[in-house]
């Protein structure tokens, strides 16, 4: 998704626990995966723009996360049908030179179709979505569950809040533009 903003970048995977601490919202737990996200980079690139980003589900007041197998995938989708599910994208911006650092949330509500079991099970085979919080790729297969999307930025679901990462960028004296 960093492409669409047609700037220089390269990736790198941190290594981070991504369980929830005890009594915390989901928005704190992406809020703070996020930071803990791009802090583990920055120690890689200390003088670099460091984009960490963490996504976190919430149904029926219960976190649900990546399902990592197609079982808890099946459960995952099928409790979410015909509800609304909450999603907490947090984007941190952290200029490793200086230490600054920005965070925010973008929270998005799904509206999930009421699919059969049938049509969980053939989805899931063919988009395997084993690493998305909550089960659906929207920005694949997956929209085919989804009944209505609400939000401020069409990219915080896919999992990069780009609208929000122009307006940190620019905080840090990037023009996208």
């Amino acid at each position: 998704m960093l492409t669409t903003l047609q700037i220089p970048f390269q990736t790198a995977a941190p290594d981070v626990d991504e369980t929830p601490l005890p009594g915390e919202s989901a928005k704190e737990t992406s809020w703070r995966l996020s930071q803990t996200k791009a802090q583990v980079v920055a120690k890689r690139f200390p003088k670099a723009l460091i984009i960490g980003s963490d996504q976190v589900a919430l149904l029926d007041g219960q976190q649900i996360g990546k399902p990592l197998n197609h079982d808890n995938a099946v459960r995952q989708l099928s409790a979410m049908r015909g509800k609304t599910v909450t999603f907490y994208t947090a984007l941190t911006l952290l200029n490793a030179a200086n230490g600054e650092i920005q965070t925010d949330v973008a929270i998005t509500n799904v509206g999930f179709r009421n699919v059969s079991d049938g049509e969980i099970e053939r989805y899931l085979k063919k988009e395997q979505p084993y690493h998305c919080a909550g089960s659906a790729k929207s920005e694949g297969l997956g929209i085919a569950l989804i009944s209505r999307i609400e939000g401020d930025d069409p990219n915080a679901l896919i999992g990069l809040p780009l609208i929000l990462l122009v307006s940190m960028l620019e905080k840090q004296g990037v023009k996208v533009l």
